[in-house]
């Protein structure tokens, strides 16, 4: 009996990133290859399966009725070969090879330096790679295998995804020089109803935050008439007199030191918080890895104006960040299971 013929790898990734770009030239720039070579590895892969995948025109490409089921299967079969290198790599030798690491843009400015620093100096055999993402892109990147840690706000509430947190943070009114708010303390959440809140464009996780915070106020309209696609820009606008502003402690120093034209002010307690936590998969490879990151990244992050898990009292409102005496958590983490419920283990 003949001995049927196998796709390679190669006619697989060719094909998968087809049926993703459905344009050849885009696919052939997404994995490194000659549209040529692509071209002929999706004709060789047609011949291999004895199938025709693509509906080819001069215009555009789209996927043949049996294209579509074969694309599934193609990127099920490139993501285990995926976690089969990626669980070699793990067992030859911890934080070794490359660790794909998403980034949410409210984070990144003012996370990154402490990530990068611990990175460099006790991982200096891996090869982290950042991408700065919005929340949305980040989780696709991280159940598509694109990516394999995520640095972001949580909660999530993915099936599949286990969220490692690092520390829950408060917000603060940031406010013109000459708003009646700049500047004090104790200012009650009820006072965001009449005030004009600028916020971050559509897709930022912030964006939510800060609506959720309204309407914990009591505040259920909240006319957007501004916004703006970064923090930095953000404050600008506050310091121009165009209204006010919520950010997180960890991003002041960088966006409020460069205008002399803004003030802060503190929130009662319990003040508004964001949750920032690293997120994997369930199962990952390297899952032991990134629970030892967790914990390293925890114990980096104590300087910062945050409540630092591992630290007694952390997570609740009005802790100072530092205090309290670390506690047994250095494996805290929270599975989303499959019907959407939160499960701390």
């Amino acid at each position: 009996m003949s001995k049927k013929r196998q796709p390679s790898l190669a006619q697989l990734r060719a094909f998968a990133a087809v049926a993703d770009h459905l344009h050849f030239r885009d696919a052939a720039a997404a994995i490194g290859m000659s549209q040529p070579s692509l071209s002929g590895a999706v004709s060789s892969l047609e011949e291999t399966l004895g199938v025709t995948l693509l509906e080819r025109t001069t215009r555009k490409v789209l996927l043949s009725p049996a294209g579509e089921r074969l694309a599934v299967r193609a990127k099920a079969v490139l993501a285990e070969v995926g976690a089969l290198l990626e669980e070699a790599e793990a067992v030859r030798a911890p934080f070794t090879g490359v660790l794909r690491l998403g980034v949410i843009p409210t984070v990144a400015p003012y996370l990154l330096p402490t990530v990068l620093r611990l990175v460099h100096d006790r991982y200096p055999d891996l090869d982290l790679q950042v991408h700065e993402e919005q929340t949305a892109n980040l989780i696709e990147g991280l159940t598509s295998g694109r990516l394999d840690l995520l640095l972001l706000a949580v909660p999530l509430g993915v099936p599949g995804v286990v969220e490692l947190p690092l520390f829950d943070e408060d917000f603060v009114l940031v406010t013109p020089l000459d708003h009646r708010l700049g500047g004090r303390r104790g200012i009650p959440r009820e006072a965001l109803k009449e005030l004009n809140l600028l916020l971050l464009d559509e897709g930022h996780c912030l964006r939510d935050q800060a609506l959720d915070i309204c309407r914990e106020a009591g505040r259920e309209d909240a006319p957007v008439t501004t916004t703006a696609a970064g923090l930095s820009t953000l404050v600008q606008l506050v310091a121009g007199g165009l209204g006010v502003t919520l950010l997180p402690r960890t991003a002041l120093k960088v966006e409020t030191t460069r205008n002399d034209q803004l003030r802060t002010g503190r929130f009662a307690e319990p003040a508004p918080t964001r949750r920032i936590a690293l997120a994997m998969r369930v199962g990952a490879a390297r899952g032991a890895e990134y629970e030892e990151l967790a914990v390293a990244l925890r114990e980096a992050l104590r300087p910062l104006p945050v409540r630092v898990w591992g630290s007694e009292g952390a997570g609740e409102p009005g802790n100072p960040a530092g205090t309290g005496r670390p506690e047994n958590r250095s494996i805290e983490r929270r599975v989303t299971s499959d019907t959407g419920q939160d499960n701390a283990s």
